[in-house]
């Protein structure tokens, strides 16, 4: 089992920047691939970035290439989403979610979830 907690969300003008935060209560913790999803009202849940320890990085969702940086601190078990030059249509509930070893950019291939924050991007 595997709890996942973020942080970091909020309202911020378009342009500004905010940093997510996941920490995952493993004692596995590289075992795991996390990934970022976001949901915008009337949306499906769409991926937007996942690290994984081993073989090729995990390329970036296209709307956030360039903008979006995912890392992380493993001694401290926590996976960040640092946003740049925030735009309206970033505004989502942000979720991140977990699986054991192999990277997907697909949602229900991650059995363990986040409670999910909200980031409000305003113009």
């Amino acid at each position: 089992q595997v709890q996942l907690v973020e942080s970091g969300g909020g309202l911020v003008q378009a342009g500004g920047s905010l940093k997510l935060s996941c920490t995952a209560s493993t004692r596995t913790f590289s075992n795991y691939v996390i990934g970022w999803f976001r949901q915008a009202p009337g949306k499906e849940r769409e991926f937007v970035a996942a690290i994984n320890w081993t073989g090729p990085r995990t390329p970036y969702a296209d709307s956030v290439k360039g903008r979006f940086t995912i890392f992380a601190d493993n001694a401290k078990n926590t996976v960040y989403l640092q946003m740049n030059n925030l735009e309206p249509q970033d505004t989502a509930v942000y979720f991140c979610a977990a699986r054991l070893f192999l990277p997907s950019t697909v949602a229900n291939e991650y059995g363990y979830w986040g409670q999910g924050i909200q980031v409000t991007v305003s113009s």
